[in-house]
């Protein structure tokens, strides 16, 4: 046995972590029975209304997964597969009447991807819509599911003789958890703030972080929710190096103040959401040496009636262990600056802003070479305007995908949500935020501002492994806008815009002029300071309505999916899987 090897082993049993790594494509995975001989892991792409699964199962015999109303075969939909003994597949779609034989189905909507033996096992990897392709199919909801599964000893499907098994699932809401031995918790809150009779009001305080003694990793996020009418959102940030003081106030009351050096966001919450569990083997680095000394969280009181003498202890609690996992958790704040000469016409049924974030920059900023950046859950947030959103990635100049699409924001929902498989970030990839508001119940302009009467566009991502960027932003050019305005600087165009006439004509006019000029784009980190560059919005594809019968050469390497009319309901299944929330 090498030293290495018996280090690694000695790591193992000292820490009690046997993590396996986690596959960006199939990042979920659950055993169906006690005895652990049958797993399943699985990923999905709700905008391409596919999902993958890889079963696993001790047989070297044919295996068999099925989706079912209440644990039973009858009305079960089924896919069966195995390896004859000179190599050769089967693999079929299937669906089951009875306690009987499942039938052939005679529209095959499952794509094998593949199939093996090996070790005593037999593993298939396939791929299905999430929705579903014809009567025989079983839709697939973010509701719990049960799965059934069945094998064999040999590849004669005959009755599986008791080797089988019921699991109920949420395919499209699971939450993947860490099982640490040891474990331990301190909260961030509010310190009995008196919540002013205003309509928005901001708090800050910022608190000295907790001695561990050694670094240790978060592992679950709570919410700690005093006034659920009044918190709309809650932040925890880790302050920069020169911050070394604790204090509480009103925030961004004063440019110079601490709270504006603690700007790298650490967690997030608001209002809707719940506690967040991150992925088993990863967690947020806290006690390490390199992690801040300080922390601000953000209190953002929503108080439209401006209640008095409301007393607020809300805040977040941090479950943490000494237990380190393999991969830091980091959080990639992208979207729209706030600058008061940004105005969104009144009276229009749906406007759209745009943001620009270019990882080209972060070589500017960061030392040494930029890491892949694995981006598992997301969460988007505008405000009471907003209707949609969407987050487009491109590489080399071509859209590859999205990070997040909402075609029906819920202010009152947001909350992180699991992509369902890992996004991958490259060095020079670009993300392009798009957010789309209603403003028919407004007679003037919307300013983007800090109130839930003004607006945002922003897109919070989690990834790993962790970096030192904090944010990357992005305006237009103010000079461009205000000069196709007839104004002689960024407040005389703002000047004008409040002034303009809106019609059909002017909002498209509008629209069109700050997708067209190009953006400034800043990026910032606590450690190593900002850097800016020019970019530009690039045109996002529409959202995919793949047809059932396409190939998966045709779905990109992924897999067929269902026609437009079922698409609308994955597309309504975006709402509860990719959701959103809060800064400043």
């Amino acid at each position: 046995m090498t030293l290495l090897l018996l280090l690694s082993l000695l790591s193992l049993l000292c820490c009690g972590q046997v993590e396996a790594q986690i596959n960006p494509a199939l990042p979920f995975r659950e055993y169906l029975d006690p005895g652990q001989l049958v797993s399943l892991s699985w990923g999905f792409d709700v905008q391409q209304d596919l999902i993958t699964f890889e079963l696993s199962i001790g047989t070297m015999g044919w295996v068999g997964l099925g989706f079912s109303d209440n644990g039973g075969m009858a009305g079960s939909d089924i896919v069966i597969g195995g390896v004859f003994p000179n190599g050769s597949q089967y693999f079929k779609d299937r669906y089951a009447t009875g306690n009987t034989l499942p039938l052939v189905d005679p529209q095959q909507d499952y794509t094998l991807l593949s199939l093996s033996e090996r070790d005593g096992k037999t593993v298939m990897a396939f791929n299905r819509s999430i929705g579903a392709c014809d009567s025989r199919d079983f839709p697939i909801t973010t509701l719990p599911i049960k799965l059934i599964y069945a094998y064999g000893l040999n590849d004669e499907i005959t009755h599986h003789s008791g080797r089988r098994g019921t699991k109920e699932i949420s395919l499209l809401g699971y939450v993947p958890r860490s099982t640490p031995t040891t474990t331990n918790h301190f909260d961030i809150t509010a310190n009995n703030f008196t919540v002013p009779p205003v309509h928005t009001y901001y708090y800050c305080r910022i608190i000295k972080a907790p001695n561990l003694g050694r670094k240790n990793h978060i592992y679950q996020i709570e919410p700690i929710v005093d006034h659920v009418d009044l918190t709309h959102h809650m932040l925890l940030y880790g302050c920069s190096a020169s911050v070394n003081q604790t204090l509480e106030g009103m925030c961004y009351s004063n440019n110079m103040s601490p709270f504006n050096f603690c700007f790298k966001v650490i967690a997030a919450w608001g209002i809707g959401g719940g506690s967040f569990y991150l992925p088993p083997n990863t967690g947020i680095s806290i006690g390490g040496t390199n992690d801040p000394a300080y922390y601000r969280l953000e209190m953002h009181y929503n108080n439209p009636s401006q209640a008095q003498g409301q007393v607020d202890n809300s805040g977040l609690r941090f479950h943490y262990t000494p237990e380190l996992f393999d991969h830091d958790v980091g959080t990639l704040h992208i979207g729209l600056d706030l600058i008061p000469e940004y105005m969104l016409p009144p009276d229009t049924q749906s406007f759209r802003s745009y943001a620009v974030c270019n990882t080209s920059i972060f070589s500017k900023v960061l030392p040494g070479s930029f890491p892949d950046m694995n981006v598992f859950a997301v969460l988007l947030h505008t405000h009471l305007a907003g209707r949609k959103m969407r987050v487009a990635q491109f590489r080399n100049g071509e859209q590859i995908g999205f990070l997040g699409v909402n075609e029906n924001y819920d202010f009152n929902l947001q909350e992180f949500k699991y992509l369902g498989q890992t996004a991958i970030i490259k060095e020079g990839d670009e993300m392009v935020v798009e957010c789309t508001y209603n403003t028919k119940n407004r007679s003037k302009v919307t300013n983007l501002g800090l109130s839930t009467t003004e607006e945002m566009c922003y897109a919070f991502l989690l990834y790993y492994p962790a970096t030192d960027i904090s944010f990357c932003w992005s305006v237009p050019n103010m000079t461009q806008v205000g000069a196709s305005l007839q104004a002689t600087n960024k407040v005389a165009a703002g000047a004008n815009l409040m002034t303009m006439t809106w019609n059909e004509s002017s909002v498209q006019s509008y629209q069109n002029l700050l997708h067209n000029v190009s953006q400034v784009v800043f990026v910032g980190s606590t450690v190593h300071g900002f850097a800016a560059q020019t970019g530009f919005v690039r045109d996002i594809k529409a959202n995919p309505s793949l047809s059932c019968k396409a190939s998966s050469s045709e779905a990109g390497s992924t897999v067929s999916t269902h026609g437009k009319a079922k698409w609308t309901q994955a597309t309504l299944l975006s709402l509860l899987l990719l959701w959103l929330a809060v800064l400043h």
